[in-house]
């Protein structure tokens, strides 16, 4: 294997390490802030992409990013805590539609 290669896979397992230990060193209560921030944007996306009457497909959708983006999640979170959350994001986004145009424009777009 490439000498070259072989550094920039281990720069990107440190980098990788690094976000971990970061992210974990967080207080708990900044990394729910953290994930229920994320979620705001992530159920807008859902709306964007599947529509309104798409519920359970949007939950799938988010559940399915979150753990892209946040892989601890399977192991720590609940699927009822997390769609609670997901609830809480759609309580948001749903008054968002209804003053703010410019996520109004962004989701019909």
């Amino acid at each position: 294997m490439n000498p070259q290669i072989i550094v920039a896979l281990i720069i990107a397992l440190i980098a990788v390490i690094a976000m971990f230990i970061g992210f974990f060193k967080l207080p708990t209560e900044k990394k729910i802030s953290n994930l229920k921030q994320w979620l705001k944007y992530a159920v807008v996306e859902a709306e964007k992409a599947l529509g309104s009457g798409t519920g359970q497909l949007k939950l799938r959708y988010v559940y399915d990013k979150a753990v892209e983006q946040f892989p601890w999640i399977v192991a720590l979170i609940s699927f009822d805590t997390f769609s609670d959350w997901v609830d809480e994001a759609l309580e948001w986004m749903r008054a968002e539609l209804e003053t703010n145009k410019n996520i109004n424009d962004y989701v019909k777009a």
